[in-house]
């Protein structure tokens, strides 16, 4: 059996002033899977907030079952559009961003796209949230473009770190 490689296809680190979205668009249909490390932050009047996610420009027939917890109780919920996971925002510890991994198998298979979500919310007071999440997108295209945006508004801070591999066998 062959070892699969990861390979980088691209990054983006959010520059002064912040961004309302980051997207990485024409992906190689060149890997079998695809995987997106982040190390966001938001500069929203909250601790933490969600973190949505659109395939090819589109944020409808996502579904997804979260499992939340907040290191003093957990809950399990499910909702309709692409949560990506909960991250740090401006009243959370000051200078702390957030992690989050993606992992999207099969990305361009004529069959909907399943994708999981490990998402961790930094903060050394209450509220600091950790997320799995299991998300389907309910479309047979290929993915080619991944837009990363706030839930409720506001932007990306300086310093966000959004990076893109390829998954193949070799």
């Amino acid at each position: 059996m062959a070892n699969p490689t990861m390979t980088l296809i691209a990054s983006n680190t959010v520059g002064s002033g912040g961004v309302s979205s980051v997207t990485f668009s024409s992906i190689p249909a060149t890997y079998t899977d695809l995987v997106v490390k982040s190390s966001p932050r938001f500069d929203e009047a909250y601790s933490s907030d969600t973190m949505k996610v659109s395939f090819n420009g589109s944020t409808s027939t996502f579904t997804y079952r979260i499992l939340v917890g907040n290191g003093s109780s957990a809950a399990s919920y499910n909702n309709t559009f692409g949560n990506a996971g909960d991250i740090n925002a401006a009243t959370s510890t000051s200078n702390t961003f957030s992690n989050m991994e993606m992992y999207i198998p099969n990305y361009t298979s004529s069959n909907n796209k399943s994708f999981s979500v490990d998402s961790v919310s930094e903060n050394n007071g209450t509220a600091a949230i950790a997320d799995l999440i299991a998300g389907l997108w309910s479309t047979t295209s290929a993915i080619t473009s991944i837009t990363f945006t706030p839930y409720s508004g506001g932007n990306f801070v300086q310093y966000s770190t959004f990076y893109l591999y390829g998954i193949s066998s070799s």
